[in-house]
């Protein structure tokens, strides 16, 4: 993303590289981000995103390229002089202070007065709807609670940049949904910057202005939400955002028609003869509508209420298909469904680039 002359990036990593003696972690990392945007950094485990974050707030020494944080090259300041507030997976509260003392305790190492101090912490308080915790102890609260506690010692401090490591990681199922909700509502609020690293390609997609996705050390895609949904760079992309992620199948191309199986259809675009991978969305098999009629044997089927996932091969790859909750099918019983061709994504056999 291009910034204009007036704008400055609330952050830029330029030619970025982290490495432990001769093994390189991070490798050249390009990411510009505008003021008040939300950039999730998705990946799985190992693929360097903690390291990243850690590099941005000065926690790990960069061992080359740049960092700037609101205009300003931060690439040898200590985390103090950086202008960031952070917040931690284990949410790190003193658990003999009160939630404002918590909140407060930044402040009052800085010295900020007492006034000052107490406006700004019920001011975050309410912002956050735990004014009325203010005098409890944090052993009093719940997970939720707590983490709302950790936002609060964050916001107070009105930085340039918030960095959140997997916030959420420690609440269950039900309670990550509500605080999800939670700071996507906070970030439109507040306009604040946001620099959030998950594993939760779910948690990505709903929370992002952009999304980074790395893999191994490498930035695989930066795009928004809908870009990396529907035009994944890669097979690697493709696969690991979405659930269920995008069924790849093997495929042939020949005077512009696309064959899977028994099954050929117009590709819609120039894409040269011999050898591709089809990227479908399990959505994009739909129980009726425009496209190529395909009848599957269902293998498996799992049910949600509003959704039925259908599993069912087609030649040597096992695919899935995301169907309306009251479609009729059953388990070995062959049932007709129209492939969508319109969204569908190619991608090189032997590179896994989109082509």
């Amino acid at each position: 993303m291009a910034l204009d002359a007036t704008t400055h990036a609330a952050l830029e990593a330029r030619t970025l590289k982290k490495a432990y003696g001769s093994v390189e972690v991070l490798h050249d990392i390009d990411i510009e981000m505008g003021e008040g945007e939300f950039l999730v950094l998705v990946g799985p485990s190992g693929c360097g995103k903690s390291t990243l974050l850690n590099c941005i707030a000065g926690l790990e020494e960069i061992t080359a390229g740049t960092l700037s944080i609101g205009g300003r090259d931060v690439t040898q300041e200590p985390p103090k002089d950086r202008d960031i507030a952070m917040v931690f997976q284990s949410y790190a509260l003193y658990p003999t202070m009160t939630v404002g003392e918590n909140i407060g305790f930044g402040m009052k190492i800085r010295k900020t007065p007492k006034a000052e101090m107490d406006a700004k912490i019920q001011e975050v308080g309410k912002l956050l709807q735990i004014d009325h915790l203010l005098d409890r102890k944090p052993s009093q609260l719940s997970g939720g609670q707590r983490q709302r506690v950790a936002m609060g010692r964050a916001l107070v401090r009105d930085p340039k940049l918030f960095l959140f490591d997997e916030p959420l990681s420690n609440l269950d199922a039900k309670l990550r949904v509500e605080m999800r909700a939670e700071i996507k509502a906070l970030h439109q609020r507040t306009g604040a910057s946001i620099v959030y690293v998950t594993h939760d390609q779910i948690e990505a997609m709903t929370l992002a202005t952009r999304i980074v996705v790395l893999k191994d050390g490498y930035v695989q895609q930066i795009g928004t939400p809908s870009e990396i949904y529907r035009q994944p760079a890669n097979t690697f992309v493709a696969d690991f955002m979405g659930s269920p992620p995008m069924n790849l199948v093997p495929a042939d191309v020949a005077d512009g028609q696309v064959r899977i199986g028994d099954v050929s259809f117009a590709a819609g675009r120039a894409l040269p003869d011999g050898p591709v991978t089809v990227g479908l969305r399990p959505e994009h098999l739909q129980a009726q509508g425009d496209g190529v009629p395909v009848t599957i044997v269902p293998t498996m089927i799992e049910e949600t209420g509003p959704d039925v996932f259908v599993t069912f091969r087609w030649g040597e790859t096992a695919l899935t298909a995301r169907l309306p909750g009251q479609f009729d099918c059953q388990q070995g019983q062959p049932v007709d469904v129209v492939l969508d061709t319109s969204q569908l994504c190619f991608f090189d056999p032997e590179t896994g680039e989109s082509v």
